[in-house]
């Protein structure tokens, strides 16, 4: 009988992408520049969110926006046109999700001489979640057609989170959502994390979401 051996893996197979990352962060601070990794399932409206939020920042600062995808740029045209922002398609070719190495290929070609910068990630909640790209920070949209129980069935996306925005509450009375649920069971998975509940179609709660940049942008 062949004997088996056992391999004890003791280096992570991200500890390549983990330095890049670290590096591209350190970069992004010395510059003043706050980058922000937006993940979200499809539908979940997180371009309509970024829409309505960037109107309310470009006031404050310099704006640009990466726009991940497998293909097609109906994202990045969008947002150019309906903010006047800087934007530029990121196509991942067949890839679930975007790396430190990607990212930083995204923001040379966004060019220099902005303040904030949100990467709008792959559409999913699995793989994005398990490599950093360097961002400053990481945001989570669960949007309320999605159901309440989002936080329990894709944990670490959400524990590796800074802000989580539950968007399209102006849906609540046709789906069955719990505001105060979801939190909670976002609250065991990180119970740092802060959860603002907004719509972009009403404007509800959208100053307080403008105020967590604001504060981000300035803490840089």
């Amino acid at each position: 009988m062949q004997e088996v051996r056992t391999i004890l893996l003791s280096k992570s197979v991200f500890e390549d992408n983990d330095r890049a990352a670290d590096a591209l962060r350190e970069r992004l601070r010395e510059k003043g520049v706050c980058l922000v990794n937006v993940m979200s399932s499809p539908g979940s409206g997180k371009t309509t969110l970024l829409v309505s939020l960037i109107r309310r920042l470009a006031e404050k600062y310099r704006v640009g926006v990466m726009e991940a995808d497998i293909d097609s740029d109906v994202d990045a045209v969008t947002v150019a046109r309906e903010t006047g922002c800087r934007s530029v398609q990121l196509h991942t070719d067949g890839m679930c999700h975007l790396d430190a190495g990607m990212t930083e290929q995204g923001l040379r070609e966004l060019g220099e001489g902005l303040d904030l910068i949100f990467l709008e990630n792959v559409g999913n909640l699995v793989c994005p979640a398990e490599y950093d790209t360097g961002a400053t920070c990481n945001v989570v949209i669960l949007s309320v057609p999605e159901g309440t129980d989002k936080p329990l069935k894709y944990p670490l996306v959400f524990e590796n989170s800074d802000l989580v925005i539950i968007s399209k509450i102006d849906a609540l009375p046709y789906f069955d959502f719990d505001i105060e649920e979801c939190k909670s069971y976002v609250g065991k998975r990180n119970g740092a994390v802060e959860v603002i509940p907004v719509s972009a179609k009403t404007g509800e709660n959208m100053e307080a979401l403008e105020n967590w940049f604001i504060n981000k942008v300035t803490g840089v």
